[in-house]
């Protein structure tokens, strides 16, 4: 069975085949550059899930008969308090789709100051840790918890819900 992922993401990549591995494992799985439709920094869970979605949608356009998988990444308000939100989707061949939320924490004043400003959140993390390239290892998820919790495993996750939902609709 083929699964396209639309991103080169590599911490996207591996939640996505770490997760196939354990519960499709006939599959191939090909990446690719789609995308989302949205702001390069989705703000809320509608933007964000949106976001997921059409980046499954033109992933599954890329290899013909492929299921298509979307994982964004996002920021929303509640209660006056900025938060990491994350969002997944996986398209079907016949375009029946799902989808799925993950973990959401909390991210300091200023973080929110600098995304408000207009930066990404990626760019905001490297600057607050004085870091690279957090998006592509424990992103912001992990910086602030420590590692307990890295943005791999927060796709997984995610990956879990989405892979579930398509297992439980084809034993019914």
């Amino acid at each position: 069975m083929d699964f396209v992922i639309g991103s080169k993401n590599q911490a996207k990549v591996s939640a996505v085949r770490k997760v196939l591995e354990l519960h499709q494992p006939e599959f191939r799985l090909h990446e690719a550059k789609v995308p989302s439709g949205v702001k390069d920094q989705p703000f809320g869970d509608d933007e964000t899930r949106l976001g997921a979605i059409n980046r499954a949608k033109n992933a599954a356009t890329t290899v013909d008969g492929a299921i298509g998988i979307g994982l964004e990444g996002g920021v929303r308000m509640l209660d006056g308090q900025l938060y990491v939100c994350n969002w997944g989707a996986l398209v079907l061949p016949d375009q029946t789709v799902f989808t799925a939320g993950g973990a959401q924490i909390p991210l300091p004043e200023e973080i929110a100051e600098e995304l408000h400003k207009g930066k990404e959140l990626s760019e905001a993390v490297d600057s607050y840790f004085n870091a690279r390239g957090m998006q592509h290892s424990g992103g912001a998820m992990g910086m602030f918890t420590a590692h307990a919790v890295d943005r791999d495993a927060l796709f997984e996750h995610v990956m879990l819900l989405l892979i579930g939902q398509l297992n439980y609709e084809r034993q019914k």
